[in-house]
């Protein structure tokens, strides 16, 4: 045979090695996804087994539209701000200045008790219950009783009752103080103060929900930006997770869904990826270096015998 064909297998063997050496100490975050113009990076993710375990199950992408699921029921997921740890939500039956919707249609706000240390909404979220019976849990002792009702960043009802929406549905419009024997049309209150918001067990007709970005004071309720926003914490310190993505890897979780795994490639590791990246690198280069080492023999003996 011409030394010529074993060249050109040396070459070809040497131009596959090297695309196997590369990509073995190269790792994409296979974890990290879109839904339309969302990112969803850890501690979220859309696949089962990535991001934090305490986020499983949560986000749900239909037809390039993130969907938050809970308990409570599903929200639109307008933003996610990771810099903040922060979501915006939206729920279609959140009463607005413009609309309010009755009836009890809304979600509300309840998480699993197990995801109560993840996420709750932001200390500046005020929830204003609408039309809630005399029997609610909310006025229990009342008149007597101090209400729960307050402000809220400078956001309450006294303000929202001015909603041209209140006009439409022709509720009566009361402000602190003037309760007379019935308790308020519109108590605002803050997320911590009764820990979950559920028209059917707080024996309400609706609810609005808005949020403070700034400390600025806002020009009145049309200015409020409507939603849900719900701050969100890994809780404990994620040295885990810090580790793994300094060396690599990609944050996960195992099939029992507890338990934190870090994805390097083909393998996972209860660490990081040094340990899996060391043994795994000597693999490639001992393959590679043994068919290096195939292909110059044969070349010499080649070489040799047309001598």
């Amino acid at each position: 045979m011409n030394i010529h064909i074993f060249t050109s297998l040396y070459l070809l063997i040497q131009a596959l090695i090297i695309p196997i050496v590369i990509s073995s100490t190269i790792h994409v975050n296979t974890c990290r996804s879109y839904c339309g113009n969302i990112t969803i990076d850890y501690p979220f993710a859309l696949q089962y087994g990535c991001g934090h375990p305490g986020f499983r199950d949560l986000l749900f992408c239909m037809n390039d539209v993130l969907m938050f699921h809970i308990s409570s029921g599903s929200y639109r997921v307008l933003e996610i701000d990771y810099a903040y740890q922060a979501l915006t939500l939206h729920d279609p039956h959140l009463s607005t200045c413009d609309t309010i919707v009755l009836g009890g249609k809304g979600n509300g706000f309840a998480v699993e008790p197990w995801r109560e240390p993840y996420m709750n909404p932001t200390a500046d979220n005020v929830f204003m219950l609408i039309g809630c019976s005399a029997r609610s849990p909310l006025f229990q002792g009342f008149p007597g009783k101090h209400l729960p009702c307050r402000n809220v960043s400078g956001m309450g009802c006294e303000e929202y009752y001015d909603c041209p929406a209140w006009d439409l549905v022709g509720h009566r419009k009361v402000g602190p103080g003037s309760y007379g024997s019935g308790p308020p049309e519109c108590c605002a209150l803050a997320f911590e103060a009764i820990k979950s918001i559920n028209l059917t067990k707080l024996e309400c007709e609706g609810y609005s929900s808005a949020y403070s970005l700034a400390p600025l004071k806002m020009d009145g309720p049309n200015g409020w930006s409507y939603g849900i926003r719900v701050k969100y914490s890994v809780q404990e310190n994620d040295d885990f997770c810090h580790a793994c993505e300094a060396t690599g890897g990609t944050c996960g979780y195992g099939s029992d869904g507890i338990r934190q795994m870090c994805m390097c490639g083909n393998y996972n590791s209860t660490s990081n990826c040094d340990s899996v990246k060391s043994s795994s690198s000597r693999r490639t280069w001992s393959m590679g270096s043994a068919l290096t080492g195939f292909s110059m023999g044969m070349l010499v003996w080649m070489t040799g015998n047309q001598i």
